[in-house]
């Protein structure tokens, strides 16, 4: 329990083997993430099952490819070499091949899309071209530098609002497999609008599944409708490396300040992802710049830190991750009461008895708050709060431990029902003695709920887990009924 940021790190079905994925857990693994522009069904079945082998608390997010733009293969897929100054055609044939002369787009109707003076920047920005004209669907360009194109690269179009549906066909289908294998969270790329969100949904709803949706914000519409966004996703993915390409680099810093602190004060997770230890793929130290970029992610209070190709297939995936939990120690430990950022509270009895419960923390010593957990909203409010002490949360249902592996400082655990609130809370906190992480000695705060399992939080109790245990047959719970139903 001494990293409170969580870590989510990308898995390729060719390094899943479980005794890479559980070094991996027992360095700061808590969140899987399996990117489907690169896996078929056989692919994520055979992640997903090694995975659950190892442990069913790490969570499994799929990634949607969403509306984006890449080209087509080249001819004898080969590379073709630009030159600046070079006159370039493109045009929207998904099905062309790609020559030095015309580059194929996967998106037919692209040149709907665009005007004279945009630019395509291919290959995470590598090449540059601008448009010079367009006629008949062939839009005619000019390289700005030279270099060397491969196939299928992605293709960003800066400042220009694409009419690409929000999924693609196989998008859909990856859907239906994410739905099949009971993975955790779907990310969403590229969202633009609440309704790109809103059509996932859809499609979860007529399949009565749980999955929570993770919205990626990678593009200026994504910023721009951030608001309208997180009403309706569980919680936002700041892709950094798509974003910094279709916004000014030098931005990039106070927009993930922002979007974190958005996404704070309306509890949702947050993930800060790209290219956060992009070295360690093929050098076994992190840069300087790259440890102070991880440390001012966790400064600013995210959730969640993403690995990608460092644990994919770069060549120090263990020390990759093992280098982030160390930072993001560092980082919390060297955070007083006055770093901590405290969200405003809401009109609601959860939120206010969740910042009561940190508030305990410095006010009279409680050394954790315990929590019983139908759904994990309990949780993610206190995590809001972003505490200095941990939030043991006791959950009825083992998937709300793995919502819970994106919400910083929680720490969730199965506990089966018992007969009574009484009774669970004793054998919770039982349980919590065995594995170490309470003692009898310590105060704690118990956020409970008087109606029952999912009715919510009502009450607020601090006391003694010795007090509590020695007095378990007199002890009463604030429970109008105290049976849990």
């Amino acid at each position: 329990m001494k990293k409170f940021t969580k870590i989510v790190a990308t898995i390729s079905d060719k390094r899943c083997e479980t005794s890479f994925i559980k070094t991996l857990y027992e360095n700061g693994l808590n969140v899987v993430r399996m990117n489907s522009a690169h896996l078929q069904l056989e692919g994520f079945s055979k992640i997903v099952n090694n995975v659950r082998s190892v442990s069913d608390k790490i969570a499994i997010l799929m990634d949607t490819k969403g509306p984006e733009i890449r080209t087509t293969i080249n001819e004898e897929d080969s590379y073709i070499s630009i030159n600046e100054g070079d006159k370039v055609c493109f045009c929207g044939n998904s099905k062309g091949i790609s020559c030095k002369e015309t580059i194929c787009l996967s998106y037919e109707k692209i040149a709907d899309d665009v005007e004279v003076g945009n630019h395509f920047l291919i290959d995470d920005g590598e090449l540059d071209f601008v448009i010079d004209s367009i006629k008949d669907g062939i839009i005619y360009t000019t390289a700005q530098n030279a270099g060397e194109l491969g196939s299928r690269k992605s293709v960003n179009i800066p400042g220009v609002s694409i009419k690409l549906p929000s999924l693609t066909s196989k998008d859909i289908i990856n859907i239906g497999y994410a739905i099949d294998l009971n993975v955790d969270f779907i990310a969403h790329s590229f969202v633009r609008s609440k309704q790109d969100i809103l059509d996932i949904q859809a499609i979860l709803d007529a399949r009565n599944s749980g999955i929570k949706i993770i919205a990626k914000i990678e593009n200026q519409e994504g910023i721009d409708n951030f608001d309208e966004i997180l009403e309706v996703a569980y919680g936002v993915m700041i892709a950094r490396g798509d974003l910094g390409i279709e916004i000014q680099a030098e931005r990039i810093p106070g927009i993930q300040r922002q979007l974190i602190k958005k996404c704070i004060q309306r509890r949702k997770p947050v993930i800060v992802a790209t290219q956060m230890l992009h070295s360690m793929i093929s050098n076994p130290r992190p840069t300087r710049a790259e440890v102070s970029d991880i440390a001012n992610a966790v400064y600013q209070h995210t959730d969640a830190l993403m690995l990608s190709g460092e644990t994919a297939y770069g060549k120090y995936p263990v020390e990759a991750i093992s280098t982030m939990t160390r930072v993001a120690i560092e980082a919390e430990k060297s955070m007083g009461t006055a770093d901590r950022y405290i969200p405003e509270m809401e009109d609601d009895i959860t939120s206010f008895l969740a910042h009561q419960a940190v508030a305990a923390s410095t006010m009279v010593g409680t050394k954790a708050i315990v929590t019983d957990s139908y759904t994990g909203r309990t949780a993610r409010y206190v995590a809001s709060f972003r505490g200095s002490y941990p939030t043991l949360a006791l959950c009825y249902h083992q998937h709300v431990i793995r919502l819970l592996a994106l919400s910083y400082g929680v720490f969730p655990f199965y506990q089966p029902r018992t007969q009574t609130s009484r009774d669970y809370l004793y054998h919770g906190l039982d349980h919590l003695i065995e594995l170490g992480l309470l003692n009898r000695d310590n105060t704690i705060a118990y956020l409970g709920g008087a109606f029952g399992e999912g009715h919510g939080t009502s009450f607020l109790e601090i006391n003694s887990v010795g007090d509590v245990m020695k007095s378990y047959e007199e002890y009463n719970l604030p429970n109008l009924e105290n049976t849990v139903k």
